[in-house]
């Protein structure tokens, strides 16, 4: 699992240098893409599906609505970047896909059968939790109080994506 988890986060990382070195602005939002969804395997593999279903949400989300607004903002980009542009592009977008499915495949099936119950963590938090928390409702106990700061992540990503996206087709509306 660590020579996975190796090879992914160097995949990551050179999607992320890709990304800034990248030419056009729709080659570095695709390139950003690699790194969102090589952090959804990394959490597969690290057992958080709940946090790889989040990031695959906002993940696919943002980079359609990025793609969508950089396809309607940039059309002499488009006209002067020619066929065989587009072509890699789109072989980059299979390969890609290809190798994300394929690690998708092989790291759901170490997760445990839908429905089963495992309680190797979660029992420290089911029976003292009410009275640890002070709160009535065992969730919410857990989403601000245990885990706190990841929520607090997760609410400062969702409102920095959409400010950007806001702040993006403002700007255009501006034009």
């Amino acid at each position: 699992m660590e020579l996975l988890l190796i090879v992914l986060l160097v995949l990551m990382i050179g999607g992320a240098i890709f990304s800034l070195e990248a030419r056009d602005l729709l080659s570095a939002v695709i390139a950003y893409g690699i790194v969102g969804f090589g952090l959804v395997i990394c959490f597969l593999l690290l057992q958080a599906p709940d946090l790889a279903l989040v990031q695959i949400v906002i993940e696919t989300i943002t980079l359609i609505i990025m793609i969508a607004v950089i396809l309607n903002s940039t059309s002499e980009e488009v006209k002067s970047g020619g066929r065989a542009k587009s072509a890699v592009v789109a072989v980059l977008v299979f390969v890609f896909a290809g190798l994300f499915l394929y690690f998708f495949n092989r790291v759901t099936g170490s997760l445990s059968a839908f429905g089963e119950h495992t309680m190797r963590m979660s029992k420290a938090y089911i029976v003292p939790g009410a009275e640890m928390t002070g709160s009535a409702n065992l969730v919410t106990g857990v989403i601000f109080d245990y885990r706190g700061y990841d929520t607090l992540g997760e609410a400062t990503i969702l409102f920095t994506a959409v400010v950007g996206v806001l702040t993006v087709l403002r700007l255009k509306g501006r034009k």
